[in-house]
C-alpha cells in the first residue's frame, strides 16, 4: 500500500491502517542488503512500536488528534548530520560521533507533529560531496541501478524515500546535496529559501549557506513537511523571517534556460532535458535563454575559492586534532582552506553580492529558472577512480544556488533508456518556494512517472496551500493581467491564482472621467445582478496595506462573493459613483467591454 503522507493520513482517518500496522509492515520488510548502507543508525523495533502505540492512545483519548498532528503516524528519516536527542550524530565520521542531548529544531517540530523517526541516514562525510561514496559506512547505491551512485551528500535520505523505507526524510543542502540525490533517484527534493527552516542542531558544512532540505515522493508531501518545519528560530543565527510568495505560477508563465548547456557527452541526459522543456511549454510556459555566466562564476567560489574556509570553521578543532581520521578526499577539500586569507574571503563576499545583482536580472524576464538537476550520472567505480572531477561536474547546476540566495525544487522528469532517472530543478528568488512547488507539481503530474523506485503511480494533484501570509485579491478592471495597472500587483510579489466569476449578484459600470479607464463593481441588493468575470491574485500580506493605500476613491477593497461560494477581498465601487456610469454588466466583464469598444 502507498506510503505517501497523504495516503497514510487518509487511511488513518478511515480506520484502514494504524501507525502500529504501518510500523509492523516496515519492520516485516527486513533489511535490504543492497541498500543497507543507506542507514547509519536504525531506531529499534520496540521503540518504533512504542511510539506508534503512543500516538494511537492519543487518538483514542481525543478524536481531534489527526487534526492537531499534521504528520500523525508518518515514518521518516534524518540525515546523520542532524541531531536527534539520545541518538549518536556521526556526520559519517565515527571519530567525530557524539550523542545529542537535544534534537535539532526541525526534528523537534516533526515529533510534535506526530511523525515517527525510523533512523538516521548515511551521507558524504561532513556533508562534503555530491556523490554518496565518501563515507566509511559504505557507498550508497542508486535506487534503480546499484552500480551507479545515489548522489550526495544526502545519499541515504534520498534512497530511503525512493525505496519506500520511509514517507519522507530530511537532508541538508549547501551545494546541491538536497537536489542531486533527488534527481538521481526519481523523487522530489525541496531546497527551501535559506533560513526558512532552522538549521539549529545541524552539524555545519558552510553555516551561512546551509539549508535543511526535504525529500518526498510527491510535491504536496514535501510541502506538508515544510509547513511543519518552517519558521523563524532565534537560536539559529542564520534563521530569518520569511514572507513566501503566493503559491501559483499562473496558467501562463515565463521560464529561463541557460544559454549554454553542458551534459559531458551524456546524450540521454540532454534528450531528457529537452523533452522536459517541451513539457513546460505544453503547460503554458514561454522559454527564453539567459546569460548563465554569473551563475557559473558564483558556483566556482564554493569549493575553488575562499568560501571553503567556512567548511574548515565548522570542524576546525576536530580537524586540527584528528585530521588523519577524516576521509582522505574530504580532508583534502577542507584542508584547501589554508590557501586563502581573510582578505581573499572579503573580496569573495563582495564579488558574490555583485553576482547576485547580475543574476537577479533574470527575474525581470522570467518567473523561474529551469536547469538539469544533474548533467549526467556516474558509476560508483568511476567516482572512486576520479573523485574530484566527477563531483565537480555533478555540481554544475547546483553549486551557485545558496550563494545567490535562491529557492529550488528538484522534480523527476524522465526515466532514461538505460533505466536511470533524470530530473530538472526549478529555481526562483528567496521566498518563491510555494510558487516553485505549484509549477513542480504540475510538471510532475504531466510526466506520468511512478513514484521513486516503487510501482505506485502518482496520486491526483493536490492544491498548493497559499501560505500563512497571503491574501487573495479579486480584480475586475485596470489591474487585470496585461492591463495598465497590473504592474501594481506584480511589483508587490502578487501572482495570478485563477480566472473566476462573481456570484450572480453584482453589476459592473464603466466609470466616467477615470484615467486609465476603470470599471466599478457593486453588489445588487435586490439580487438582480449578473456574474462578472474577474481574476483572483495572491498577494503577500506584507504588501497588501501599501496596495490598498494607493487605491483612489471611489474605488476601495471589500468582500466579494465568487460563483463557487468563496469570499475574497476585491475591488468594489462606492454606490454614488455609478449613478453617472454606464451599466456594462451584460458584457460579463471588463475585457469584453474593452474589446467591444475597440471595434467602434
Amino acid at each position: 500500500m502507498s506510503i505517501t503522507i497523504s495516503s497514510l493520513l487518509e487511511d488513518y482517518r478511515r480506520g484502514k491502517r494504524t501507525p502500529s500496522s504501518v510500523v509492523e509492515a516496515l519492520l516485516a520488510r527486513g533489511e535490504d542488503e543492497v541498500y543497507a548502507t543507506a542507514w547509519i543508525h536504525r531506531v529499534g523495533a520496540d521503540a518504533l512500536i512504542w511510539r506508534a502505540r503512543e500516538l494511537e492512545e492519543q487518538l483514542r483519548g481525543d478524536a481531534k488528534t489527526l487534526d492537531r498532528l499534521p504528520l500523525y503516524g508518518v515514518p521518516y528519516a534524518v540525515k546523520d548530520n542532524i541531531d536527534v536527542a539520545g541518538l549518536p550524530t556521526t556526520a559519517a565520521c565515527p571519530a567525530f560521533s557524539y550523542v545529542a542531548e537535544r534534537s535539532a529544531a526541525a526534528v523537534e517540530k516533526l515529533e510534535v507533529a506526530g511523525a515517527i523517526l525510523v533512523g538516521k541516514t548515511n551521507l558524504d562525510q561532513f556533508a562534503t560531496g555530491l556523490v554518496g561514496t565518501r563515507s566509511p559506512y559504505g557507498s550508497v547505491p542508486n535506487s534503480f541501478r546499484p552500480e551507479y551512485i545515489s548522489g550526495g551528500s544526502s545519499s541515504g535520505s534520498a534512497v530511503a524515500v525512493a525505496r519506500g523505507m520511509v514517507s519522507f526524510s530530511l537532508g541538508t543542502d549547501t551545494a546541491g546535496s538536497g537536489r542531486v540525490p533527488a534527481g538521481l533517484n526519481n523523487i522530489v527534493g525541496l531546497k527551501p529559501t535559506r533560513g526558512l527552516i532552522s538549521a539549529r542542531g545541524v552539524v555545519p558544512a558552510c553555516q551561512s549557506l546551509d539549508c535543511v532540505s526535504i525529500f518526498a515522493l510527491t510535491v504536496p508531501d514535501a510541502l506538508a513537511v515544510l509547513n511543519v518545519t518552517a519558521g523563524f528560530d532565534a537560536e539559529d543565527p542564520y534563521s530569518r523571517p520569511q514572507t513566501l510568495w503566493p503559491a501559483t505560477c499562473g496558467e501562463k508563465f515565463r521560464f529561463a534556460v541557460p544559454d549554454s548547456l553542458e551534459f559531458y557527452g551524456d546524450a540521454q541526459a540532454r534528450s531528457a532535458f529537452e523533452r522536459a522543456l517541451g513539457t513546460l511549454e505544453a503547460l503554458g510556459g514561454r522559454a527564453s535563454k539567459i546569460d548563465f555566466s554569473p551563475f557559473l562564476e558564483a558556483a566556482s567560489y564554493l569549493y575553488e575559492g575562499a568560501w571553503v574556509g567556512e567548511r574548515m570553521a565548522a570542524i576546525r578543532p576536530f580537524y586540527e586534532e584528528h585530521a588523519e581520521r577524516i576521509h582522505p578526499v574530504v580532508r583534502q577539500i577542507i584542508g584547501a582552506a589554508a590557501k586563502y586569507s581573510a582578505t581573499d574571503l572579503f573580496q569573495t563576499i563582495t564579488r558574490i553580492h555583485e553576482l547576485r545583482r547580475k543574476a537577479g536580472r533574470v527575474w525581470d524576464a522570467a518567473d523561474v529558472l529551469v536547469v538539469p538537476t544533474a548533467p549526467t550520472a556516474y558509476t560508483i567505480e568511476a567516482v572512486l577512480a576520479e573523485p574530484y572531477q566527477t563531483n565537480r561536474r555533478l555540481g554544475l547546476y547546483t553549486n551557485y544556488v545558496n550563494l545567490l540566495d535562491l529557492a529550488g525544487c528538484a522534480v523527476p522528469a524522465a526515466l532514461r533508456e538505460d533505466g536511470l532517472p533524470c530530473g530538472i530543478t526549478l529555481l526562483g528568488p528567496a521566498g518563491s518556494d510555494l510558487m516553485l512547488a505549484d509549477l513542480a507539481q504540475r510538471f510532475h503530474q504531466r510526466t506520468g512517472l511512478r513514484m521513486g523506485a516503487l510501482e505506485d503511480s502518482l496520486p491526483p494533484p493536490s492544491p498548493i496551500p497559499p501560505g500563512k501570509d497571503v491574501v487573495k485579491v479579486a480584480v475586475v478592471g485596470a489591474h487585470l493581467n496585461g492591463l495598465p495597472l497590473n504592474h501594481e500587483l506584480v511589483q508587490r510579489g502578487a501572482r495570478l491564482e485563477r480566472t473566476a466569476r462573481t456570484a450572480a449578484r453584482y453589476r459592473l459600470y464603466a466609470l466616467p472621467n477615470t484615467t486609465p479607464p476603470k470599471p466599478g463593481l457593486v453588489r445588487d441588493g435586490l439580487g438582480r445582478g449578473a456574474s462578472i468575470e474577474l481574476e483572483v491574485w495572491q498577494m503577500p500580506v506584507s504588501a497588501f496595506g501599501s496596495f490598498v493605500a494607493g487605491i483612489a476613491s471611489p474605488l476601495g477593497i471589500g468582500r466579494i462573493e465568487l460563483e463557487d461560494g468563496e469570499w475574497v477581498q476585491g475591488f468594489l465601487s462606492e454606490s454614488w459613483a455609478v449613478a453617472d456610469g454606464n451599466d456594462i454588466s451584460h458584457f460579463g466583464g471588463w475585457r469584453r467591454y474593452l474589446a467591444a469598444q475597440a471595434k467602434h
